[in-house]
């Protein structure tokens, strides 16, 4: 059975045909216990391309045509996508297999979805992407779509131990995207590995740096993270070193402390203006939708104003920071995924990339076979989603390298 879309991208266009049915019971068989589908019927491509025949998986707030397209909300069950969303138009025309819908939590906003984390199903699989996450990583689809408002793609990549790219702000189309926060929400990706990821963005159409040499830069002092991600971080960083890659203090702890109370500033205000109709007609249905909306609509003009005014302040202090370390690491989330599903996990890593409109990955690090995923996200200066690719998969060759060596 093909699993890792590098797998299926090597495969001939026989095998992939074959690897269907497979793939087709393999969900079947899982996804009773993970419950990461809304539902699975595939969709045929549009057209031949380099995607031909490769299954992907789609958030349930991109519109599907003929699919059902129900943001996640109990209000909207049932409802039929009328037309294709952009990027789901583009994986069609490229071949891609449209294989079904996952599960997002409500309006992809807070509330905990049905979906289970599969490398530990008593723990949350994150935030609101986590159908997609999930699907990835019980290997019932080589690649999937998602959205990230705060770290809806990078936070679930982490949890479930797979490879989450959320590309620079607007690269990507969000038409036919339900939005939550419109300077903020950005499509992302999930996929096994770095080196997926990368051979997925060049059939977009992207270009991915084969070979780059970069400084990598690690905020100074720590982040504050949970003790297992701490000596995970730690444990990688030195790895990296006695491999001879570059590594240098970066001073902009603060900065990413502060950006997730702005993030939310423009989450909720932005949000309260995309709901407020739902939220007037349906407010005792719509959960935390319903809070975001209040919440949004208390804060004053000038406040919002002043969120953008500070995260364009930051992003021209963080332009100067890359100019020095091209790539800069930190914990991809606070800890290993949260047991329960009373919430999904806290976002403030991920947040402030989302805010800054900059390119950032999540690489699996490894952990013991008995241990819970652990994520090192990767972040670089807008426009550089090439180089950060390359780097990513040289940094995940490196790890998987060190582990070997350690276990031999």
């Amino acid at each position: 059975m093909l699993e890792r879309f590098e797998d299926w991208w090597h495969a001939d266009r026989e095998a992939r045909q074959q690897a269907l049915v497979p793939l087709l019971e393999r969900v079947e068989r899982v996804d009773p216990t993970i419950r990461a589908w809304v539902c699975v019927v595939p969709q045929w491509p549009e057209a031949d391309g380099p995607l031909s025949g490769i299954p992907f998986g789609v958030k349930d707030i991109i519109e599907t045509a003929g699919l059902p397209t129900e943001y996640g909300s109990p209000l909207y069950k049932g409802r039929q996508g009328a037309i294709d969303a952009d990027i789901v138009t583009r994986l069609r025309r490229l071949g891609g297999l449209l294989l079904g819908k996952t599960t997002s939590c409500p309006f992809a906003c807070r509330t905990p979805t049905v979906t289970r984390n599969p490398r530990n199903l008593a723990h949350t699989p994150g935030g609101s992407s986590a159908g997609s996450a999930a699907a990835v990583a019980a290997s019932m689809v080589p690649f999937a779509l998602g959205t990230q408002t705060h770290g809806s793609v990078l936070r679930p990549a982490s949890y479930c131990g797979v490879t989450g790219f959320k590309p620079t702000y607007g690269l990507v189309s969000n038409e036919g995207v339900l939005p939550v926060a419109r300077t903020l929400d950005t499509l992302g990706f999930f996929t096994h590995t770095p080196e997926g990821m990368s051979l997925l963005w060049e059939a977009l159409g992207y270009g991915v740096e084969r070979a780059p040499s970069v400084v990598f830069g690690v905020p100074d002092p720590p982040l504050n993270v949970d003790p297992p991600m701490r000596d995970a971080f730690d444990e990688v960083v030195a790895k990296l070193l006695a491999r001879g890659f570059a590594v240098q203090p970066a001073p902009i702890a603060p900065l990413l402390a502060t950006m997730p109370r702005e993030n939310r500033i423009v989450e909720c205000y932005e949000g309260a203006r995309v709901h407020e109709a739902r939220f007037r007609e349906h407010v005792d249905r719509l959960g935390d939708v319903a809070e975001m909306v209040r919440e949004g609509l208390r804060i004053p003009a000038a406040r919002y104003d002043a969120a953008l005014a500070y995260i364009a302040e930051c992003r021209e202090t963080l332009t100067q920071q890359f100019g020095q370390t091209p790539v800069i690491l930190t914990p991809a989330a606070t800890g290993p995924a949260p047991a329960g599903f009373s919430s999904t996990g806290d976002a403030r890593m991920n947040s402030p990339w989302t805010a800054l409109g900059t390119p950032a990955i999540t690489v699996p690090m490894p952990v013991r076979a008995d241990a819970l995923p652990l994520g090192l996200q990767l972040a670089s200066a807008c426009g550089t989603d090439g180089r950060l690719l390359a780097t990513a998969s040289i940094v995940s060759r490196a790890l998987d390298t060190a582990g070997r060596e350690a276990g031999a």
